[in-house]
């Protein structure tokens, strides 16, 4: 199996006759720049997508890789409404809660729900996305995700078994240590660390918490020093404290820079 990490969440995970894109974001920097996160040579190969939530580091290019690779998207329930026969998404370049973009193939779920696709299968696991804060000089503004805002909409993490192994992939959240009791020694866990200033995801404190409680072979740390609103490291976190840690517990660490990859 090998995974490849492309900033934020952005992964692909490829292994036998599969190649997974996880949030297929846009790279948010200056002016406001949503070039792709995953590279574009490889949409064509994308045999699935999985949307952890709607934002647009999360999914800005979602529906575009799906046209380039015909695959399915996998995603929460919540993401997808029927209007008039047609599977409508939430705009991923649209504001507000406006569901404008036709998808053919989906695969929906909820947390604790269960489903089986294409040989592999597939939890929804419990995520819930924190405020977040844009500053810009003197000028601030907050936004909490609710039932009438955008941020961190449809917010869900996957447990996905396949090849053998165990993913676990929480998208953007905050730590939920009662119902993470139930993930038992996934092979690979990717946890966001980088919520110590912007409080959207865990920190490295939290995330280590979550390490302990669910005890996986490899953790891959994820959203954090990400260029983002003329920052180039919008959601800091000290990595090599973390992998330290983590080691500590008996427990493997890779971090992964733009691009690289590990085969496990």
């Amino acid at each position: 199996m090998k995974i490849t990490h492309y900033l934020y969440n952005a992964f692909i995970i490829q292994a036998s006759d599969k190649k997974i894109a996880i949030d297929p974001g846009g790279l948010m920097f200056y002016f406001f720049r949503f070039t792709t996160l995953i590279p574009k040579p490889e949409w064509k190969a994308i045999t699935h997508i999985f949307v952890t939530h709607g934002d647009p580091d999360h999914y800005w290019h979602m529906d575009r890789l799906a046209e380039a690779s015909n695959a399915p998207i996998i995603c929460n329930k919540t993401m997808i409404k029927n209007v008039d026969g047609k599977n409508l998404m939430l705009g991923p370049r649209h504001k507000g809660l406006a569901f404008t973009t036709e998808v053919i193939k989906t695969h929906t779920l909820s947390v604790d729900e269960t489903i089986e696709v294409d040989g592999m299968s597939i939890t929804g696991l419990k995520a819930t996305h924190g405020s977040l804060t844009f500053r810009l000089g003197p000028i601030s503004k907050t936004m909490t995700p609710g039932p009438e805002e955008r941020i961190g909409w449809g917010a869900i993490g996957f447990q996905i078994q396949f090849d053998g192994k165990t993913i676990v992939n929480l998208g953007d959240t905050l730590l939920h240590a009662d119902e993470w009791k139930s993930i038992r020694s996934p092979d690979v866990l990717m946890i966001p660390i980088g919520g110590k200033d912007v409080h959207n995801t865990m920190d490295e404190k939290e995330a280590l918490q979550a390490v302990q409680i669910m005890k996986p072979n490899l953790v891959i740390p994820c959203h954090y020093n990400c260029p983002a609103f003329f920052s180039k490291k919008y959601n800091p976190a000290n990595d090599h404290e973390f992998k330290k840690e983590v080691e500590k517990l008996g427990i493997k660490c890779t971090i992964l820079r733009k691009g690289e990859s590990i085969n496990y």
